[in-house]
């Protein structure tokens, strides 16, 4: 079945960096296009992040836009967000996934914090 985790998730200072890994298994991960989604505290879900199956064509939102960057490497089926110059609004649970994959679509997150 499909599985998704993420990790590298921690605390940071504001203008630091952190890089978040998901690893997927149960699915043909270079078939997927894959996000990557957020919630802040109190806050719906952001979607940030999505790369296609091949890697080609990022697309992200303006408020992450010039300080992330999306890769996978489809021979690890893994996928990566490398945040840098993070702010304190960037702080939330980070999830990968796609909802085409289904119920289990999506990992169980990995926080973020950016405080000093």
């Amino acid at each position: 079945q499909v599985q998704l985790v993420e990790s590298g998730g921690g605390w940071v200072q504001p203008g630091g960096s952190l890089r978040l890994s998901c690893a997927a298994s149960g699915f043909t991960f270079s078939n997927y296009f894959m996000a990557w989604v957020r919630q802040a505290p109190g806050k719906g879900l952001e979607w940030i992040s999505d790369i296609h199956g091949d890697g080609a064509v990022p697309n992200y939102a303006n408020s992450v836009k010039g300080r992330f960057t999306i890769s996978r490497d489809n021979a690890k089926n893994t996928l990566s967000l490398q945040m840098n110059a993070l702010k304190p609004e960037d702080t939330a649970v980070y999830y990968c996934g796609w909802p085409d994959l289904g119920p289990s679509g999506w990992g169980q997150g990995t926080q973020v914090t950016v405080s000093s």
